[in-house]
């Protein structure tokens, strides 16, 4: 079964103050870069949604064997980006869709997750201390869902309406919540 990650990475970082995905991690890693890192090992291929000026971050992701899609509509909303993902490779199983500003979350926890989906699950999450986290995987049923999203709730609406079809996955993994917002958030445990 061929699951297919989606990395976005097309947001404004407006919160951080500067192009957040390009900041260094404690390792030196750009910050996209290590959430790239994380999702590759558990996915056959992996799709990164940038935005058009994201020239830099597009040659450094490349140059780590990412598929890049430049969503033009970005702008407008995460849902957009994530149709831009989804649809750049229609043929897959199924998507595990990870956030880029999300560095923290390890890759066997998206191995997991993307498992869940070879196997059969409708919708896949990890949660951790009873708290659902990223990233959210989505079977080939979804395809036409996914792939027609726009503004900004990104999936939500959608993994809202049919929780009864999401199969959690217990991890020890606190990055599931760990999202960079502000250069705080670097800091913070």
């Amino acid at each position: 079964m061929q699951v297919v990650g989606v990395l976005i990475a097309a947001g404004q970082s407006r919160r951080f103050g500067a192009d957040k995905l390009l900041h260094a991690l404690a390792d030196g890693s750009p910050l996209a870069l290590a959430a790239f890192r994380n999702l590759k090992p558990a996915c056959a291929e992996v799709v990164v949604v940038l935005r058009p000026e994201q020239e830099n971050l597009a040659s450094l992701l490349w140059n780590e064997g990412a598929r890049i899609v430049i969503c033009e509509d970005s702008h407008a909303g995460m849902g957009h980006s994530l149709a831009a993902g989804v649809r750049a490779s229609p043929h897959a199983h199924g998507w595990v869709l990870a956030l880029a500003d999300m560095p923290y979350v390890q890759t066997a926890t998206m191995r997991r997750v993307a498992e869940a989906i070879g196997s059969g699950a409708s919708i896949a999450a990890p949660i951790h201390q009873a708290q659902r986290g990223h990233p959210v995987a989505f079977s080939r049923k979804w395809y036409a869902r996914l792939a027609s999203l726009s503004g900004d709730m990104g999936a939500r609406s959608l993994l809202q309406a049919h929780a009864d079809e999401l199969v959690l996955i217990a991890c020890d993994d606190a990055g599931i919540h760990r999202d960079i917002d502000t250069p705080a958030d670097l800091i913070s445990a």
